[in-house]
């Protein structure tokens, strides 16, 4: 019986757990391992709050001597700098102050629908235009930064 690849798709990305992967559009990007760490946990948390609390126990055990709110706030900028994400109009990470960090976009897994919308037609053609609209929003994004970068 062969076990089956955790593997989550948003937007143009895809996240291979067990190859420890962020890929857009099959290229691999570069994510150090404590983001991509943290990046899972939200993902695999999709849509609920993940306090700065749970972050810390899951990403740092008992006896970890860090900085721990800049490691938080470094890994996530460095998941945003990937994700071509802003804080201020968060497409994939949203930021609750003091309280913690929620991925907010549809996710979808091989062979598995993304979450509804109410605003998006049921069925088929409503998931293709639901994962369009994502990704055009995202390129858009990710053009305006590349623009402002320049």
């Amino acid at each position: 019986m062969t076990a089956t690849r955790e593997v989550f798709c948003f937007g143009e990305f895809e996240l291979d757990v067990e190859a420890g992967e962020l890929r857009r559009k099959n290229r691999r990007l570069k994510i150090q391992p404590q983001p991509f760490r943290l990046l899972l946990l939200l993902v695999r948390k999709r849509g609920a709050l993940v306090t700065r609390e749970e972050i810390r126990g899951e990403l740092w055990p008992d006896g970890t001597f860090v900085d721990f709110d800049q490691s938080v706030n470094f890994s996530v900028k460095q998941i945003r700098d990937v994700l071509g994400d802003e804080a201020d109009r968060p497409l994939y990470i949203e930021t609750v102050p003091r309280r913690g960090h929620r991925f907010i976009a549809p996710i979808s897994t091989p062979g598995q629908q993304p979450p509804r919308h109410s605003f998006i037609p049921t069925g088929a053609t409503g998931i293709r235009l639901e994962k369009a609209l994502w990704a055009n929003i995202a390129e858009l994004r990710l053009a305006a930064s590349r623009r402002r970068g320049r």
